[in-house]
C-alpha cells in the first residue's frame, strides 16, 4: 500500500475504531431485569373487615369524631380484605414495639423471597455483585443489607447501599443507584431489595392526619435482579430506558407535607399534610416537564407546541377557537403502553388518571393492587408491573411508564421497554393464585355495611354501644 494511500486510510480506520468503542461500551451500560419476586404474607397475616374493627376498637384514644374519620377514610381508600399487617397487630401490641418486631418482620420478606427469587433465575448468592437495599422507616444495626449479606454469605467485595428515609419513592432511588452502577462497571449483577417496616410505624394516637396512614399503608416487599451483562439479555424481561428524579425538598410546604414525627402525647406516627395533593401536583408537573421529550416521539411534542401557541394566541385575542383548545394535555399514549402508578391510594391513581387522560384499562392494574395489597410502599410499583404481567399484556417492545411519589416530596418515573413476549405469567408471580376473580364485579369495601350506623350515633349513645 504506498504511504499517501495509508495516510489517508488512518484517520478512517481511527474514526471505525472510536464508534466501535463507544457503541460497545455503551452496551455493557444497559440496564436489565432479569426476573423480580414480589413478597406475599402468609394468610394468617391479612386484615378483613372483622379483624380491621377489632384493631379500631382497640385503639383507646379514639373518640366518635375519629371513628366517623377512619370510617370515611377505609371505605374511599379503595383497599379490600385482602391486605396485610404486621404481626404485631394481630397480637394486640401495636402501641408498645420492639426492636425485635422490625427486625422479624424484614426478615420473614427477606428470607421468602430472596431465596425463591435466587432458586428461580440459578443464580448462586457469590454471583451477586451489587446489593441495594431500601426500608425507609426502620434503621438497625448491623444494617438491614448487612443481614441479608449474612444470610446468604454474599461476597467479600460486594458494594452494598442501604437506604432509609426515601419514601415510597424510594424504589426508583435504588434503580437510580444501580443504573450508576452499571455506567462505571462492566459484567455486573445487582439485587435490589425494597419494602417497608410497618411493626414500629402503626400509629395508636388520635390526630387525624396521623391516623390515616395506618388506613393506606401494608406490609409487602419486592426483590429484582438487574444486570449490565449483554451476555444475559436474552434472559432479561425488560430493559430501562431511561429514569427521572425530581426533588421538591427546597420547598418548605413540599419538605413538610409528608414527615414522620410525634403527635402531641409523643406517639411517633407518619404525618400527612392537606396541602399534599398540591406539593405532589407540582412535583409531578416538573417531573413531566423532564421526562416527556425522552420518552414521547417528535411528532406529539411539535403537535403539543403547536396546540400551546395557539391556545395562548386564542387567550390572548379572544379567538372563537377558544372553546375548542381548552384541552391541551400531552398524549402519553403515542410514547407508552402501559401506565405503573404508585398505589398511594385512590385519589393519587385517580389524580394521575386525569392529568394523563387516562382509561380505566390503564388504570387497572393499579386499582386493583391498591384493592389487593394495600399501598405497600416503595415496593407498590411492582406488584401493579406483576398485575400486567398476570393479566399477559405485555408484549415484547411495550413500553411501561413508572410513575411514583415519596416523602421529601419527590416524584420520581422511569421508562421500561419489555425485551421478550410475558404472555406466559411466571411460576413467583405474586397475582397467580387469585388473577381471574380480578377485576371484581365490584370494589366496594364493607365496611360501610358493617359499620355505618356509626354515622347516625352521637356522643351519649356512642359511649353505651362502646
Amino acid at each position: 500500500m504506498e504511504f499517501p494511500s495509508f495516510i489517508f486510510l488512518l484517520p478512517l480506520l481511527c474514526s471505525f475504531y472510536l464508534i466501535w468503542k463507544w457503541v460497545a461500551a455503551k452496551r455493557d451500560k444497559e440496564c436489565y431485569i432479569l426476573d423480580y419476586q414480589c413478597y406475599k404474607p402468609t394468610d394468617d397475616r391479612m386484615v378483613g373487615t372483622e379483624f380491621g374493627g377489632e384493631l379500631i376498637k382497640r385503639n383507646k384514644n379514639l373518640g366518635l369524631n375519629e371513628y366517623k374519620f377512619l370510617l370515611k377514610a377505609i371505605v374511599s381508600a379503595g383497599i379490600g380484605e385482602q391486605t396485610y399487617a404486621p404481626r404485631i397487630v394481630f397480637s394486640g401490641r401495636e402501641e408498645s414495639p420492639t426492636l425485635a418486631d422490625g427486625l422479624s418482620e424484614m426478615e420473614e420478606f427477606f428470607f421468602d423471597s430472596v431465596e425463591k427469587l435466587l432458586a428461580r433465575s440459578g443464580f448462586s448468592p457469590q454471583e451477586i455483585d451489587l446489593l441495594v437495599v431500601n426500608v425507609s422507616m426502620f434503621s438497625s444495626v448491623p444494617s438491614l443489607a448487612s443481614r441479608i449479606i449474612n444470610r446468604y454469605k454474599l461476597k467479600d467485595n460486594i458494594k452494598v447501599f442501604n437506604l432509609t428515609g426515601m419514601g415510597c419513592s424510594a424504589s426508583l432511588i435504588s434503580l437510580d443507584v444501580v443504573q450508576n452502577v452499571f455506567k462505571s462497571y462492566r459484567n455486573v449483577n445487582a439485587l435490589l431489595v425494597t419494602s417497608e417496616s410497618l411493626s414500629p410505624n402503626w400509629y395508636a394516637g388520635n390526630d387525624k392526619s396521623m391516623i390515616l396512614a395506618n388506613c393506606l399503608f401494608r406490609c409487602g416487599g419486592c426483590v429484582i435482579l438487574l444486570t449490565n451483562n449483554r451476555t444475559l439479555k436474552h434472559r432479561a424481561m425488560f430493559k430501562l430506558k431511561c429514569l427521572v428524579r425530581t426533588h421538591h425538598g427546597a420547598r418548605d410546604e413540599s419538605y413538610g407535607c409528608c414527615t414522620q414525627k410525634e403527635d402531641e402525647q409523643g406517639r411517633v406516627g407518619f404525618f400527612l399534610a392537606k396541602n399534599l395533593p398540591k406539593a405532589a401536583t407540582r412535583a409531578f408537573v416538573d417531573n413531566l416537564r423532564q421526562i416527556s421529550p425522552k420518552i414521547l416521539p417528535v411528532r406529539e411534542l411539535l403537535r403539543f407546541l403547536v396546540v400551546t401557541l395557539l391556545r395562548q394566541y386564542s387567550h390572548r385575542h379572544g379567538s372563537a377557537t377558544k372553546g375548542a383548545l381548552t384541552k391541551s394535555v400531552i398524549n402519553f399514549k403515542t410514547g407508552v403502553d402501559h401506565f405503573c402508578i404508585h398505589t398511594g391510594g385512590k385519589a393519587v391513581i385517580d389524580g394521575i388518571g386525569m392529568s394523563l387522560d387516562l382509561t380505566e384499562h390503564d388504570l387497572e392494574p393499579a386499582r386493583m393492587t391498591l384493592h389487593r395489597f394495600g399501598n405497600t410502599s416503595a415496593s407498590s410499583l411492582w406488584y401493579v408491573l406483576a398485575y400486567m404481567e398476570a393479566k399477559k399484556r405485555l408484549k415484547k417492545g411495550d413500553r411501561i411508564f413508572m410513575i411514583s411519589f415519596g416523602a421529601g416530596f419527590k416524584c420520581n418515573s422511569c421508562l421500561w421497554e419489555v425485551t421478550r413476549d410475558l404472555t406466559v405469567s411466571g411460576d413467583g408471580n405474586v397475582w397467580n393464585d387469585c388473577i381471574d376473580s380480578y377485576p371484581p364485579n365490584s370494589l366496594a369495601n364493607p365496611f360501610m355495611e358493617k359499620y355505618g350506623w356509626i354515622q347516625n350515633e352521637n356522643e351519649s349513645t356512642f359511649k353505651l354501644l362502646l
